[in-house]
């Protein structure tokens, strides 16, 4: 069979998963803190006794764009975002660390800080436990402090804890199945005291809408012409056949 349907072939594979990535993305246009996901691809030569005329596709690692997106105000005292570089840690459903920039907090049942998302957030001594009937605030450096609302006259500020804020190379992290990012050596990263937060807002997803309804129009047509040289080479084969039929 003509190498030909390999390469086109592998071609449409790889084009549906990019087109699966970039689904993936504009269904997380949305999301608070969401990072954009990247495909890359790299050509590989056939070896044959041929002329290195073609090429298969070989899906390389999936990446992420670590861009900011764009911080928008709520004006809800659990709402941060994350100013410049950094994350936020939190515990993960198998108990190990990893780090999100969605700060959309909330309380707990129990009255652990938890994100949107159900994760646990992590503090510089453990999680926080906010009491009930607390008013709570969150300063630039993650400072956790609340006011006890059941007295008529407002006790003083007390301070919980603060939040772990770290900021490890973006070249060592990798986005695991939750979504959430972790060090590919495994191993905590050493809290960042120059992260900072802004209270009372988020961070929105870095996805460009409009940037990836056009990726996914321009890969739709790459698939397109991919089928179409499938179906040359049927072409060729069947013409192939009555020329030796006719001999």
């Amino acid at each position: 069979m003509d190498r030909l349907v390999y390469t086109a072939m592998t071609g449409a594979r790889h084009i549906l998963e990019q087109q699966a990535t970039t689904s993936n993305n504009l269904a997380n246009v949305a999301t608070t803190g969401f990072r954009a996901q990247i495909d890359a691809f790299r050509a590989v030569p056939v070896q044959s006794d041929g002329l290195p005329t073609r090429t298969y596709v070989v899906d390389s690692t999936v990446g992420a764009d670590f861009r900011s997106g764009a911080i928008q105000t709520t004006g809800r005292a659990l709402d941060v975002a994350v100013r410049g570089n950094g994350w936020l840690a939190v515990q993960s459903a198998d108990g190990s660390e990893a780090y999100t920039r969605n700060g959309s907090l909330k309380v707990s049942e129990n009255g652990l800080l938890q994100t949107s998302g159900g994760q646990t957030v992590q503090g510089e001594g453990g999680p926080i436990a906010i009491p009930p009937d607390s008013e709570i605030a969150i300063a630039g450096d993650g400072t956790v402090s609340v006011i006890s609302t059941a007295q008529a006259q407002p006790g003083p500020a007390n301070v919980l804890g603060r939040i772990r804020l770290v900021n490890p190379d973006t070249r060592g992290l990798e986005r695991g199945s939750d979504g959430l990012f972790r060090q590919k050596s495994g191993l905590p990263a050493d809290p960042d005291p120059a992260v900072q937060l802004v209270s009372g807002a988020v961070e929105g997803s870095n996805v460009n809408a409009v940037d990836a309804m056009v990726n996914m129009i321009s890969l739709g047509r790459q698939f397109e012409t991919q089928m179409s040289l499938l179906k040359n080479a049927e072409n060729n084969a069947a013409k192939a056949t009555q020329i030796l039929a006719l001999t």
